[in-house]
């Protein structure tokens, strides 16, 4: 068995090497054990009761005290250590919930499975799935600090479920959990040696249409697939030029009927989740040619895909394979009914900020497409996110003309409002000032094109002075989705260094 290397040996350069030592690998262990807790219970959006469970007693047991409410978000309160008592209540706070997404061929299920890990010398992931670090190491980091700090003013984590989905566990938080307090700082970005100051607003579109089904006609039944694609977050990857599956696929279709092969649709799958780019899709379908005719428009299509997307996602596959024939099959109306709608709605970037050179302002994600109610309604999952809360509305606006143009009906949510960067954000100085002696570097501040809690907490108090950090992972909401275990020692010590300090701003 190879020697475990040391932190010296993992660090990321020869100057984070002269900054730490050996019994910085308590620090990584510690946090690593409250990890791991944390993926051995499933914990998928919208089912989180065991985790909050888990998280309720886990807080009780350092000695806070404890609330969880209705949406069973947690809240948990550590009083100050002795004479820090009138220091400003801070407030430590990330989300409990995970996108599960597992690699094709990989048997797992979300609501019942936990996540195997896998670490290395350098990184932590998962046995064939996405790892949940977001935010999964968040919250143990928080967990950690505030069992571990021996010095800090009065603290609060505050734990929310559903922010993969719907942020409705930041919505539904009672404002008096962020009413008394002054500083908030979230644990939910990706980057050890970034600090977040704002991010962007978005709001969840879904696509509903009421299927009809007839008997087939055709003579024999295939299954394409689409694989192979990079996928990845919809906003930190959105800017990527990465291939989206599922647009992949109804333009495929789309090229079916322009090379004038009849065809009937009996199925249509594709992507993980809203917020995540769709790496693969499939759809199931009957016809009365050979397989050779079909297999010369995947060929013309594959080319195609890589002559736009080939230099950031060369390693697409299109298969086509015999199956079973379906005892049903949509409607030609259905059908080109679905085309039209994937193929109209915009996929990728729609605008650059024009305020900070390269950072996205608004784009959209078509996330998934699924079929609901015993395969009688087809549901198409829409993401668009943006810094400008109006252009937002112009894609709610958009959205319903496009559904009533394509048979569809449009369910709009609860647009999630943009954090706008606070210019004299005392919090933001102080970690700079942290981090800079703590690592011998300055801090890069950044607004991100992600969507963060942020906006809603801010929106309850516009007093709080908010900044988001975090470790730094890479591929995040996909399975190659990994850590690297040496950020964590200096997430940590900025943490615990500004609780100590938060007093002097």
């Amino acid at each position: 068995m190879a020697e475990k290397l040391s932190f010296y040996d993992i660090a990321i350069n020869s100057e984070v090497k002269e900054m730490y030592d050996l019994s910085d690998e308590t620090i990584i262990d510690g946090v690593l054990a409250e990890f791991s807790k944390l993926a051995g219970i499933p914990r998928k959006s919208g089912h989180e009761k065991a985790v909050s469970d888990y998280l309720v007693a886990r807080f009780r047991d350092i000695g806070c005290k404890v609330h969880q409410d209705h949406m069973y978000n947690v809240v948990a309160d550590l009083p100050a250590t002795s004479g820090k008592e009138a220091m400003p209540l801070t407030i430590l706070q990330g989300h409990m919930d995970m996108v599960c997404v597992a690699a094709p061929g990989v048997n797992y299920d979300p609501l019942t499975d936990s996540i195997k890990l896998v670490r290395s010398d350098k990184f932590l992931s998962a046995e064939g799935t996405s790892l949940g670090a977001d935010d999964g190491i968040g919250i143990a980091e928080i967990i950690y600090i505030m069992s571990e700090l021996k010095e800090h003013g009065p603290l609060r984590a505050v734990v929310t479920v559903d922010e993969e989905e719907g942020m409705t566990g930041a919505i539904n938080l009672d404002k008096k959990f962020l009413s008394d307090a002054r500083y908030l700082i979230n644990c939910d970005s990706e980057n050890y040696d970034e600090l977040t100051v704002g991010s962007a607003g978005s709001v969840n579109i879904d696509f509903n249409r009421e299927l009809t089904y007839v008997a087939p006609q055709g003579n024999v039944a295939y299954k394409i697939a689409v694989s192979g694609l990079k996928g990845g977050h919809s906003g930190m990857e959105i800017n990527t030029g990465r291939g989206n599956a599922i647009r992949t696929m109804a333009i495929l279709m789309n090229a079916l009927d322009e090379a004038g092969i009849v065809y009937e649709l009996a199925g249509f799958t594709g992507g993980k989740a809203r917020n995540s780019i769709p790496a693969q899709a499939e759809i199931i379908i009957t016809a009365a040619v050979e397989k050779e005719v079909i297999q010369e428009v995947l060929t013309a299509e594959k080319d195609s895909f890589l002559a736009k997307y080939g230099d950031n996602d060369g390693d697409i596959s299109l298969s086509l394979e015999a199956v079973n024939m379906p005892d049903r099959v949509m409607t030609e109306e259905d059908r080109n009914s679905i085309i039209q709608l994937i193929v109209s709605l915009h996929s990728g970037v729609f605008a650059m900020s024009q305020v900070v050179p390269g950072l996205v302002e608004t784009s959209a994600n078509l996330g998934m497409v699924l079929l609901a109610d015993s395969g009688n309604i087809i549901n198409i999952k829409y993401f668009p996110r943006s810094s400008i809360d109006s252009k937002l509305g112009e894609f709610v606006l958009q959205a319903d003309i496009m559904a009533q143009m394509a048979g569809f009906t449009a369910v709009i949510g609860t647009q999630s409002p943009g954090w706008k960067e606070r210019k004299d954000s005392a919090l933001a100085r102080l970690m700079q000032e942290v981090f800079c002696e703590q690592n011998k570097k300055p801090m890069k501040v950044e607004t991100i094109h992600a969507g963060l809690e942020c906006g809603w907490h801010l929106n309850k108090n516009p007093q709080l002075d908010i900044v988001s950090i975090g470790v730094t992972t890479h591929d995040i909401h996909s399975p190659e989705e990994r850590l690297e275990l040496w950020s964590i020692v200096p997430q940590v010590k900025l943490i615990a260094e500004t609780l100590k300090r938060i007093e002097q701003v």
